[in-house]
């Protein structure tokens, strides 16, 4: 029994009992690899650091928050929509809140195919007011502060527009200048995109109280203020405005029709 117990348990024999084989088994701490190993477990770690980095660059890449959400550019096509369109059409039968334009006298300046010669709304003071300030801004760098035509631009070297006093569009339904500034006209370029269509009423107002400042008679002025003017050119103080009036008080226009002879 002795002789089988050595043989069994013994530190001598080939034939070792379980326990003592698990306990040998177990790495010896700080054990280090034979020398040919040693680049390769490396290599492995610097191969396991790699597939890392990789993937969390990889993971940051893939993230889709609202501020970088998948989108179609303008009008790109689309494979997903039977017809190849990203930009979709409208539903039939929707109606647009606010913009159906169904005032075609307001919104187009023409009834009927015709241009109007009337205002879609009573024109105030107001109006008047708001209409002086859209031109300032808008039209006089090309049309000048009076109208004729003789603007900032021009000066320095752009096409000379046709001034607003000539015959021509002295007689041009008001509809006209708003279709103009609508939709251009010549070198003139639309404004419908930096105009809303009151304001295109107020500015087309404006240029009719332009018209009739540059070609307004005596008459035209009220008769409280007709008596002044008149007091004082007996007077002798309105000399300078009799030399640009007629033997009828009108104001000549001569130099104003040379000047816009070959814009007509």
């Amino acid at each position: 029994m002795r002789n089988e117990r050595h043989i069994v348990g013994g530190h001598g024999s080939d034939v070792c009992a379980p326990w003592s084989w698990a306990r040998r088994a177990r790495p010896v701490k700080n054990e280090r690899l034979p020398a040919d190993k040693e680049p390769r477990k490396r290599w492995t770690n610097v191969m396991i650091g790699m597939g890392v980095g990789l993937c969390l660059v990889l993971v940051s890449g893939c993230r889709l928050d609202m501020h970088d959400q998948p989108r179609y550019k303008p009008l790109a096509p689309s494979r997903f929509f039977p017809d190849g369109r990203s930009a979709r059409p409208l539903v039939k039968g929707t109606v647009a809140r606010g913009h159906l334009r169904l005032d075609d006298h307001f919104y187009t300046g023409k009834v009927n195919g015709q241009l109007v010669d009337t205002f879609p709304f009573p024109i105030t003071r107001q109006v008047l007011e708001r209409g002086r300030e859209r031109y300032n801004i808008f039209c006089a760098v090309c049309h000048d502060r009076t109208g004729s035509g003789r603007g900032m631009i021009v000066e320095r070297g752009f096409p000379h527009p046709p001034s607003f006093h000539i015959e021509r569009l002295q007689k041009a339904p008001v509809g006209h200048f708003y279709d103009v500034i609508t939709n251009g006209f010549g070198r003139m370029y639309s404004y419908a995109s930096r105009i809303p269509p009151r304001d295109r009423w107020a500015i087309v107002a404006y240029i009719r109280a332009l018209q009739l400042s540059q070609n307004a008679t005596l008459d035209d002025v009220p008769p409280k203020e007709r008596a002044k003017l008149l007091a004082s050119s007996a007077a002798g103080d309105g000399g300078a405005g009799a030399d640009e009036q007629g033997s009828n008080g009108t104001r000549s226009t001569t130099d104003d029709r040379s000047r816009t002879k070959n814009h007509e």
